[in-house]
């Protein structure tokens, strides 16, 4: 080596091994992470808009972190809470969970509606001068 120090950046400060200590999984931490991200994310667009849906960081971020970075710092620090839906519907006897009624009234809306009447498209067969081109 050449007497420099390796200084651990992104996905590995924090640690996983620290991480995972907070979730149930690996796949947990992604989803978990990954929302929280989206929503880091969308507090920054929102601040131009002059809104206030989502909350900021909540640890000391710079201004060249990514959302995802800030969201591991966020889990680690023990600043967020997870919270996990119940309301989850269950599976069917095919392994497929049933859709929720919204998505499922929409799709049956959709076979009410008519097709499209065909157009016939008649192509100009005229020159630019007004003469046939047979």
């Amino acid at each position: 080596m050449s007497g420099t120090k390796a200084a651990p950046i992104g996905v590995t400060n924090p640690p996983i091994d620290d991480l995972l200590k907070h979730v149930d999984s690996k796949y947990a931490l992604v989803i978990y992470s990954a929302k929280r991200a989206r929503q880091i994310n969308a507090y920054y667009a929102q601040l131009k808009e002059g809104l206030l849906e989502y909350v900021g960081p909540l640890v000391e971020a710079e201004a060249s972190d990514k959302p995802l970075s800030v969201a591991l710092k966020e889990i680690n620090a023990d600043k967020l809470v997870r919270t996990v839906r119940t309301d989850v519907p269950e599976l069917g006897e095919d392994g497929v969970s049933e859709e929720p009624e919204e998505i499922t009234a929409v799709a049956d809306s959709t076979d009410e509606v008519a097709p499209a009447e065909s157009v016939d498209v008649v192509e100009d067969t005229q020159d630019a001068d007004g003469t046939d081109e047979a």
